[in-house]
């Protein structure tokens, strides 16, 4: 889109006053260059002055509204009151300067504003050059100004040449200026607009993106626990009567159950607390060692696990980590819910040259269509989040396997 300029209130207001200030100073002007007598016996009434001033000064009221036809008004009555020696020639310089200047500044139309100022500039050196000449024919026929090429004269029109230059050129040269000053500022305020309107929209999304990892890691460990003291809960009530004390081992199962899921939730509020989130300390309490402890649990709520570790192990990134443990844990929580009676697990954390892979393969009953849930999303997400890839597919015996890959170069 085209830059473009329109004055506010406060710019008309600004133009009122100006104008005004050049009315008074050019009747001032006026009244002064006739007590002066500027002109000499040539000088027009005093009155011509003051209608001269009225036409200098009036117009520049509207001069940000309609600068080329401003600039021209104040150019013919310029023009005029000099061809007609009417005596103000201060005010009328200041009043043009400011015109032409405010054709460069303000007018939208930057081939006609280019137009109208060559032409009022070629006008005036036209009409400057006449003048020269004529007066030059006036003057050579005095006896005293035939000094040669550098006669008074001529030095003195040199000088006004010199000076109309510097006077056009300048209006010229500071209306562009101004104008492209203006552009450059347009153009940083729309970056600042969309600059806070992206920041708005980051605020936006990590505030989703909170919420999202507050679901994910609630969902981890309420399913988990839960399903677990379940299971150890509905175990006990089926034997309470036959076997006592293994029913009270049950309960004991769904204590530590509840407690270890309180030290879970405690870990989460603990790192939605301190900035920066999953890079805490309290975020990095479970690694891929504690998976061993997980198979150990799920063995003992009924869905026997084994735990085994290939390749040699090498450091890995907290993050990653409780991302693989989470995985583990989402996984085994969906076999023991879902596979049915008799179902085992394997549980393998491979290492090798250019990542850790975790996979989980669990029998149990057949599955034709998997259904996605928030669990399988949030393994997704841990998996993505930790640069990596997950995989979800149904085996022919039965049963699921999930297998997460993490290339550790891409991680670190």
């Amino acid at each position: 889109m085209p830059f473009s300029r329109t004055p506010s209130a406060r710019d008309h207001r600004a133009d009122l006053i100006l104008a005004g200030v050049l009315l008074v100073g050019a009747v001032l002007s006026a009244a002064l260059s006739s007590i002066a007598q500027v002109y000499g016996d040539e000088a027009r009434e005093l009155w011509t002055a003051l209608i001269y001033a009225v036409f200098i000064s009036v117009p520049l009221a509207a001069r940000r509204r309609w600068p080329g036809m401003v600039a021209i008004v104040v150019s013919l009555a310029y023009f005029a009151a000099v061809s007609l020696k009417v005596p103000e020639i201060f005010v009328g310089n200041i009043a043009m300067f400011v015109a032409l200047y405010t054709v460069g500044a303000w007018m939208n139309d930057r081939r006609r504003a280019m137009i109208v100022r060559i032409g009022i500039i070629i006008g005036m050196f036209v009409w400057l050059i006449i003048t020269m000449y004529r007066d030059a024919i006036t003057e050579a026929d005095k006896a005293d100004v035939a000094a040669g090429l550098f006669s008074p004269y001529i030095a003195y029109m040199l000088i006004q040449l010199l000076l109309n230059v510097l006077y056009f050129g300048g209006a010229y040269y500071f209306g562009d200026r101004a104008w492209a000053a203006a552009s450059e500022r347009a153009v940083l305020e729309e970056r600042t607009v969309e600059l806070e309107r992206e920041r708005e929209v980051t605020a936006a999304q990590a505030v989703a993106l909170d919420r999202v990892r507050i679901a994910r890691e609630l969902h981890d460990v309420v399913a988990h626990h839960v399903s677990v003291m379940g299971v150890q809960a509905g175990a006990a009530r089926l034997v309470i009567e036959q076997d006592p004390e293994g029913a009270r081992q049950m309960l004991t199962g769904i204590e530590t159950s509840a407690r270890e899921a309180i030290r879970e939730l405690h870990q989460l509020l603990e790192t939605l607390r301190t900035p920066g989130g999953e890079t805490t300390e309290a975020a990095s309490t479970l690694g891929l060692d504690d998976i061993a402890e997980l198979a150990a649990s799920s063995t003992e709520a009924g869905l026997p696990a084994d735990y085994a570790v290939i390749g040699n192990p090498v450091p890995v990134p907290p993050m990653i980590a409780v991302n693989l443990y989470r995985i583990a844990q989402e996984s085994l929580t969906n076999a023991r819910r879902h596979a049915g009676a008799g179902a085992t697990a394997d549980v393998r954390v491979r290492y090798d040259d250019e990542g850790v892979e975790l996979e989980i393969v669990n029998t149990g009953r057949s599955v034709a269509n998997l259904r996605p849930g928030l669990g399988q999303l949030g393994m997704r997400e841990r998996a993505a989040a930790s640069g990596g890839t997950l995989e979800v597919t149904p085996r022919a015996s039965g049963g699921l396997r999930v297998r997460a890959r993490v290339p550790l170069e891409a991680s670190a």
